[in-house]
Formats: C-alpha cells, structure tokens, sequence
C-alpha cells in the first residue's frame, strides 16, 4: 500500500563503483520515497521516538526565539538565552539571506517554527507518515 512506483530501469551490469546504484536511483528521484516506504514498523516507531522530541524541543527554541526578538537588547550570548540562541541561529543566518526582515521585523523565526510544527504533523502527527507505517501489519 505505501510502496513507491518508480519509472527508471534496472541495470542489467554490476558496476565496481560502490554508489553507482545510489547515484542511479538518487537521479531518478526515488531515493526519498524508498526510504519511507521501505521502513517496517519497528524502524518506524524508532524514528518515531526521535524525530517527535526533536522537531517538538526545536519548535520550543523557536517560539523561544520569537518571544527574544521582542526584546533586542537581551545578552544572547549569555545564560540562559544562549540555551535558544546557538542552536536557532545558524539556521536564522542562512534564512534571513532569503526572506529579509519585513518593515524592520525579523519573521525567520516564525517560519522555521511553521515549518517544524508541519513536519511534526506530517511525520509524527496523529495520521502522519511515520504512525501509518508504524501500524502497519
């Protein structure tokens, strides 16, 4: 039921290069879904068990952050903002190169914690990817 379906060919020659299949199947487009549907239930629940924590502990840092950006002069540097400052703002820098700040207000924050907060509901929400694949008998 969730097997991918993908229109690339078999290779009828066995290479001696080791990720010459990889780079096959990475072309055509179907590395991503044959990971996920490739997953049995008890490797579902394992990524279950992590990704959940880390997307939620991360979407907690960037709600951290959106409420730190109402106060500019805060030492970010410093305990214990730095808790949310060091692991948030490498991703920010390179986000703000393409989104920048709208009438001087940094919205980065707010579009990473929407991101995560998708992921979240798409992988390890109620019906997402993961708890199907986690169900499946």
């Amino acid at each position: 039921m969730y097997r991918a379906h993908c229109s690339s060919q078999v290779p009828t020659s066995i290479s001696s290069d080791p990720c010459h299949g990889i780079s096959e199947i990475s072309d055509s487009g179907c590395l991503g879904t044959l990971v996920l549907a490739d997953l049995d239930p008890g490797s579902a629940k394992l990524a279950i068990g992590f990704l959940g924590p880390f997307l939620s502990g991360f979407g907690f840092l960037f709600i951290l952050r959106i409420v730190m950006s109402w106060y500019p002069k805060l030492p970010v540097e410093k305990f214990p903002y730095v808790i949310a400052y060091a692991p948030t703002e490498p991703l920010l820098v390179q986000t703000r190169k393409l989104i920048p700040p709208l009438g001087g207000v940094d919205v980065t924050p707010v579009v990473w914690f929407g991101l995560l907060s998708f992921l979240n509901e798409i992988l390890v929400g109620p019906q997402g990817i993961l708890v199907l694949l986690s169900q499946q008998v």
